[in-house]
Formats: C-alpha cells, sequence, structure tokens
C-alpha cells in the first residue's frame, strides 16, 4: 500500500492534481468561514449552479474547451446570481433563502437545458463538459493548476489585507456604517471572492458539490473555537487536508471520483469535529450533562437531609438523627434505590454516619457542605426577587450561580433581605453528636461557623 502511494506521488499529474485540490480547499475553507457567519451559506451553492449555464454559453460562443474562459462565463453568471438574489430579497417581500432557491433552481435549470442542446451539436469538441457538474480533478493539467495557484494566492492575500474590514462587515454592519467604511463595495468584494473560490473549484469539485466545499471546513472550525481569525486559519487547514486527503484516495482506489472522495474526507472532520471538540462537541457536552446531573443529585439529597435537620430541630434532645423512612418520602426528584446509592456513598465519604442501617446522621464536614447549598440556593432566591436591584453584579446565568465570592457590600445586603424573610439556614453545629439550635446571628463565614462549633 505504501510502495503504490509513493509510486503513484512521483506521478507528475498527481502531484498537480494534489496541489490544486490543498489550494482549493485553503481558499474555500478562509471564505466560507465568512459566508457562514454571515448566514449566506447557500449563496455559494447558488453561484456554483449558476456556473454551469456560464459554462455553456461561453462554449456556445467560441466553440472551444478553454478553461480560462469557462472560468469566465462561471463568474460573469455567478455574480449575475448574486445580483439576482440581492435584489429579489431587497426590492421584494422575498425572503433571501427563497430568492436563493429560486435564483439556483433557475439557473441550473438553464444549464441543464444548454448542455443538453451541446451533446445533440454535431461537434465531438464538446465531450466533457459534463464533467463540470460533479467535477473530474484527474483531467487537470500544469497550466489549470498554475490557473488555480495564481486566483486562490490572490484571493487569500485580498482576504488577508481587508481582514478587519470583513470582520466588521460580518459582526457589526451598522457599526462599520457608523464609521464610514464602505459596506456595500465590502460585501460586493465578498461575494467577488466567493464567486473565484467557487470557480476555481468547478473542475475539481464540481458545480453540485463546490457548496460542500465552501461550508463543511468552516462548520468544523467553528466547532473548535470562538475567534474569528484562529476560525479562518482552523477552516483553511481542514480544507487543504480534505483536498489532500481526497486526492490521495482516489488515487489509491481505481475510478474512485476525486471530488466527492474531497467531500466526504471534509465529512468525516467535520463529524470528528462534531463529536470531539473540548467545548461544543457532543461527547463533551454528554460528559458535562452526567457531571451536571450528579452536582445536582448531590445538593438535592444535602439540601433535602439539612431541611430534615431544621424541621427537627426544636424537637427535645434531637441528636440529628434522620430515618431513611421520612427523606425516602420527602424527595421526588430521583428513584429510591439511586438515593440509597447515594445516602451510601455519603457514608463511605464521611459526609454522614449510619445509624443501625435506618437512619443517618451529618458529620461535620457534611454539614458545612450542605450548609454552604442551603445557603447559596436560598441567596439566588432572594437575588431573583430582586434581580433588577442587582443588575451590575452581571452573574452569569448559563453557569450554576454562586454567592460565595460576590462582592461583601452586595452579600451582606443579601443575608439581611434573607433575614428578614425568615429563610436564613438555621447553623447547626455539631458537637459530641449533639446538633443545636444557633442563638447567634447567621455565622458568614467558614471561620465563623467554626468558632460556633464551640458553642
Amino acid at each position: 500500500m505504501v510502495d503504490t502511494l509513493i509510486r503513484l506521488l512521483q506521478d507528475s499529474n498527481t502531484q498537480w492534481v494534489l496541489m490544486g485540490t490543498l489550494l482549493l480547499g485553503l481558499a474555500s475553507g478562509v471564505l466560507g468561514s465568512f459566508a457562514l457567519l454571515k448566514k449566506q451559506s447557500l449563496i455559494g451553492d447558488a453561484m456554483a449552479h449558476a456556473a454551469l449555464p456560464g459554462i455553456c454559453l461561453v462554449f456556445l460562443i467560441t466553440g472551444e474547451k478553454s478553461i480560462l474562459a469557462f472560468m469566465i462565463g462561471a463568474a460573469v453568471l455567478g455574480l449575475l446570481a448574486s445580483y439576482f438574489i440581492h435584489s429579489i430579497s431587497t426590492h421584494s417581500r422575498i425572503k433571501e433563502d427563497t430568492a436563493i432557491g429560486l435564483v439556483l433552481s433557475v439557473f441550473f435549470g438553464v444549464g441543464i437545458v444548454l448542455l443538453t442542446y451541446i451533446a445533440q451539436l454535431n461537434n465531438g469538441n464538446q465531450t466533457g463538459l459534463d464533467h463540470f457538474i460533479f467535477g473530474q480533478a484527474a483531467s487537470m493539467v500544469g497550466d489549470d493548476v498554475k490557473m488555480m495557484v495564481t486566483i486562490s494566492s490572490v484571493l487569500l492575500v485580498i482576504t488577508f489585507l481587508l481582514f478587519k474590514e470583513l470582520k466588521l462587515l460580518t459582526f457589526d454592519i451598522q457599526f462599520a456604517k457608523g464609521i464610514g467604511l464602505p459596506t456595500g463595495l465590502l460585501n460586493g468584494l465578498l461575494m467577488v471572492l466567493i464567486v473565484g473560490a467557487v470557480v476555481i473549484g468547478l473542475q475539481a469539485v464540481g458545480v453540485v458539490l463546490m457548496s460542500a466545499m465552501l461550508i463543511t471546513p468552516a462548520i468544523a472550525a467553528r466547532y473548535w473555537t470562538e475567534r474569528l481569525d484562529y476560525m479562518v486559519i482552523i477552516a483553511g487547514g481542514i480544507g487543504a487536508l480534505s483536498g489532500v486527503l481526497g486526492t490521495l484516495l482516489s488515487t489509491i482506489a481505481n475510478r474512485m471520483p476525486t471530488g466527492p472522495l474531497i467531500i466526504v474526507a471534509a465529512t468525516i472532520i467535520f463529524l470528528i469535529s462534531l463529536i470531539f471538540s473540548p467545548k461544543r462537541g457532543l461527547l463533551t457536552k454528554v460528559i458535562r450533562y452526567y457531571r451536571l446531573r450528579k452536582t445536582t443529585e448531590r445538593q438535592q439529597a444535602l439540601q433535602l437531609i439539612y431541611q430534615a435537620c431544621e424541621r427537627n430541630i426544636d424537637k427535645k434532645e434531637f441528636t440529628g438523627v434522620i430515618s431513611m423512612a421520612e427523606l425516602s418520602q420527602r424527595q421526588k426528584l430521583m428513584s429510591s434505590n439511586r438515593f440509597k446509592a447515594l445516602v451510601y456513598k455519603f457514608v463511605k465519604e464521611n459526609v454522614m454516619e449510619d445509624i443501625n442501617g435506618h437512619s443517618i446522621r451529618m458529620t461535620k464536614t457534611g454539614l458545612d457542605e450542605a450548609y454552604d447549598i442551603v445557603m447559596n440556593n436560598r441567596l439566588m432566591e432572594v437575588y431573583l426577587m430582586n434581580e433588577m436591584r442587582y443588575a451590575h453584579l452581571n452573574l452569569n446565568s448559563e453557569a450554576p450561580l454562586s454567592f460565595i465570592k460576590i462582592p461583601e457590600k452586595e452579600k451582606s445586603e443579601l443575608l439581611d433581605l434573607l433575614k428578614g424573610l425568615g429563610r436564613t439556614p438555621l447553623f447547626l453545629p455539631a458537637s459530641l453528636g449533639q446538633i443545636k439550635k444557633a442563638t447567634t446571628d447567621l455565622p458568614r463565614t467558614k471561620e465563623q461557623r467554626g468558632a460556633s462549633h464551640e458553642l
């Protein structure tokens, strides 16, 4: 296998194809990132399908198969399709996605009609035009690749030079207008760049699959970063890697088309990103959900036991012993077996003590942990009741709210509000197996709580 691959890579035609697909993937990934973030993913698809009638019209006019002429015709029709989409969505009630679907189908239908008409001509020179539908990278020669190198380099240099302007255009077009940027010109230039990427990919990937070449690397890169500059670099790398892998696979497997294999390689990389990316991946989300579920169950169980102690604290000679039957009856959020297994885990961690197998009693460690949980949850209730008053705290609602580390002034106010509502947790100092109701003000730090154990 390795010897066969090395021998094939020594072939000059394979080297040209490999270089061409690498550059195609690089340019497509970079420009596809902007199309994706501007929510114009289907624009590239419309431009690619519109390129087919451009190629056919150029052949009917010239009667020759010239790659340069084909690219010019494809670019003109691609820009014309982009203009129609913008005009329809701007000057009518038709939305952009509907306009894209309309223009795409009309241009592609015209292209198929012209292709059928050309096939019926008594001219042997028309053979091979249908390869532009799905692409045929193996037909590329040195001159084709040199043209791709030139166009790709121009596209990448322009993108690099105007990166800040394109970034503003992508994320905040109103601000870009406010500082005087020619947003209309920049948007038109971006469309020209995307058309250029589509045009150089027609021979390798074809009009049908070119949109996937633009979008798939960009989507895969989006899973790995939150920054546009990193996303552009990663998307370009994924596109280039997809081009190389697709070309190598088609070289090893006889009679396998290069274009579809490039898209398959890009899709595999996307699936890997979808599953294994560190922040957005499905596996990461499953692990995060599992950990959150474990944490939530633990907090719910400790809060339940703490509240049971609060209910029984005024009873004479209450020693902190709570029956499992009472706890199982009151908890509704998990199965009885799951709750018993969690209590057994608490006993092993010295959070609780097992009393005769039917009752439990919290240790000092468990009591401190449960106190923090109950305090945080009740402070959260008070905070939500007065959320506008404390909006300046900018607490992140996506993460578990923690009131232990908020500024002392706001914490003191929330504690006073909590006390006024009669929701202050009853601190239960553990001493010699006895649990006593606190007679002092609420201890607000772990040091104060430790000192209260001497009461």
